[in-house]
């Protein structure tokens, strides 16, 4: 998003004689890149594109299999070492694959970072089901930070759906267009705290419950976030103007 240059002239050049320096990100520069940083893509016809947005049909896959292999190899050997070791595996063979495809490694990096993370977090209380722990913790932060936003009048979903519709930061003066944006943002908490409901009471039940959560948690990921954005993102659909009595004649 380029915004056009300032025609007035460098008051500040003016007075002291010495160059500018760097020129400073504007609010909706921010914005701009705060949804590129997000992973949101725009389709060809001006829509959000959810399922590029949630990585593609790999980016998904690296966000389930992990978890799936854990769940298979530990129901099968009952050994939290090898369940461990085969979840590290899976991810890092998503991260070989982006390089020999030459795509860009930051999910993927991610991904093995959080199985890592959870691996030690299971390996070092030998729990199994604590290899879903960072998943809660990380679900609880973005709640925070979303029901913060709303507060502040900031909502996710308008710093991120605005980008895409060419809004720029411009629906922050529009009262309607702001309701509607946090009304969306939260969706996407509720999304996010539908998990803690429904994951936390099956993590608690330890090993009995394991097979259950580790199931919900992969029905709840990436399926369940792909439905939340795509509500949010036609609950803030703009409401086109009514024509006047000029264009109606």
């Amino acid at each position: 998003m380029t915004l056009p240059e300032d025609p007035r002239p460098d008051l500040g050049t003016q007075s002291t004689g010495k160059p500018p320096g760097p020129a400073q990100p504007t609010a909706a520069q921010l914005a701009e890149g705060y949804a590129a940083k997000a992973g949101l893509h725009r389709s060809s016809n001006g829509n959000i594109d959810v399922l590029k947005s949630a990585g593609g049909i790999q980016g998904i896959a690296e966000s389930i299999l992990p978890g799936l292999v854990f769940l298979v190899a530990f129901t099968l050997t009952r050994e939290l070492p090898v369940a461990l070791i085969s979840a590290l595996a899976t991810a890092a063979v998503f991260t070989v694959a982006r390089l020999i495809q030459r795509k860009p490694l930051t999910q993927a990096l991610a991904g093995v970072v959080g199985v890592g993370l959870s691996a030690w977090l299971a390996n070092s209380t030998g729990k199994a089901e604590d290899f879903y722990v960072l998943g809660f913790l990380t679900n609880i932060g973005y709640i925070v930070a979303m029901s913060i936003s709303i507060a502040v009048r900031w909502p996710v979903a308008g710093l991120l759906f605005g980008f895409i519709r060419n809004e720029g930061l411009e629906w922050r003066k529009n009262p309607a267009r702001l309701k509607a944006y946090r009304i969306g943002t939260w969706v996407i908490v509720s999304v996010l705290v539908l998990r803690l409901v429904v994951q936390v009471p099956l993590y608690l039940m330890g090993e009995p419950g394991l097979a259950a959560l580790a199931t919900t948690r992969l029905l709840m990921g990436a399926p369940l976030y792909i439905l939340g954005v795509w509500i949010a993102w036609l609950l803030t659909k703009p409401v086109p103007a009514p024509e006047t009595a000029a264009e109606q004649a």
